[in-house]
């Protein structure tokens, strides 16, 4: 732009210089080479013209190259500015990436082992839970085998318990004649309990069944030969006074029961009982009913007990099934 200014400048002066010549030589130069200068003058003054035109031109181009040149360096520096603003944006997303991705890798590490824990412990419970599904399998096969036999069980009760009742009756009505104070009849403990005071058997001291003690005994035996399924047990009991001394043999009061137990046994089995049936035994004095030292509580204590008892070996057998 400057050597612009300064081709100009030199024009203008030789353009001032020529005119200054011809103005000094104008009285010697001919019109025709006045015309020609003046030709050139104009010519240059064109150019001149042309120049500053140009040059005009020039400055208001340069002016627009500047401000389009700063408004350029402008966006480039802000693009710049941009360029490094993103640049750590980046950095920063990209760490936070990575810290996302570590703790992802962490979170993803600790899912994997929790499933596989999960999936091992829920083979274990799986496992758990077959083992207990059959062994409540097998308990509740084992409860209705047992309720099986408890119904079962109950039922032999129940047919025992009819069965005694059964029998007491009949003993009952065979021996409806013979008044309380003589016998007894009760069920007690699944049993049937016949006792029959001293005074319908025995005389005082004896081991001989009176006639009227061998014909009770022998209405109970008609009973009892009908029974199969039970046992017979013959106990003999005294009070607590002394055996005289020589008596009949008889040692003592346990002598006594004993001897007294076989009589009645005896006759039971001579009326048609089945000896395989019948147990006698004597207890003497050690198994009162009544403590009292009166007459009338040892005239109690003397007594003879025949318990029936039901056959229970059924019974037995199903309890032992049942442990």
């Amino acid at each position: 732009m400057q050597m612009k200014k300064t081709g100009l400048l030199r024009i203008a002066i030789g353009v001032f210089m020529v005119a200054a010549v011809l103005s000094m030589h104008s009285c010697i130069v001919s019109k025709k080479k006045y015309e020609a200068l003046n030709k050139r003058t104009s010519a240059l003054e064109a150019d001149k013209a042309a120049c500053e035109e140009n040059f005009k031109n020039l400055v208001l181009e340069h002016t627009a190259l500047k401000k389009r040149y700063d408004s350029l360096l402008a966006i480039s520096n802000q693009l710049l500015q941009d360029t490094t603003d993103l640049n750590a944006a980046l950095r920063k997303t990209q760490a936070n990436y990575e810290a996302l991705n570590n703790t992802y890798e962490r979170l993803l590490s600790t899912h994997n082992k929790i499933i596989n824990y999960n999936a091992s412990e829920l083979e274990k419970l799986n496992k758990s839970l077959a083992k207990r599904e059959l062994e409540v399998g097998k308990l509740q096969a084992d409860l209705s085998e047992r309720e099986r036999r408890v119904n079962e069980l109950e039922k032999i009760i129940a047919d025992k318990e009819r069965a005694v009742n059964e029998l007491r009756n009949k003993v009952t009505s065979a021996l409806l004649n013979y008044k309380d104070k003589d016998l007894t009849i009760q069920v007690k403990d699944g049993k049937v309990y016949v006792s029959l005071a001293e005074q319908l058997l025995f005389k005082s001291g004896s081991t001989d069944v009176d006639p009227k003690g061998v014909e009770a005994l022998k209405k109970l035996a008609a009973v009892l030969k009908e029974q199969q399924d039970i046992t017979i047990m013959v106990e003999g009991h005294t009070d607590d006074v002394p055996v005289s001394k020589g008596t009949n043999g008889i040692k003592d009061n346990w002598d006594l029961s004993v001897l007294r137990a076989t009589s009645i046994t005896r006759i039971l089995t001579g009326a048609g009982v089945d000896p395989i049936h019948v147990v006698p035994a004597g207890h003497g004095e050690f198994i009162p009913v009544a403590t009292a030292k009166t007459a009338e509580a040892r005239s109690q204590n003397r007594r003879t007990e025949i318990i029936l008892t039901p056959n229970l070996n059924e019974l037995y057998k199903l309890l032992e099934t049942t442990k």
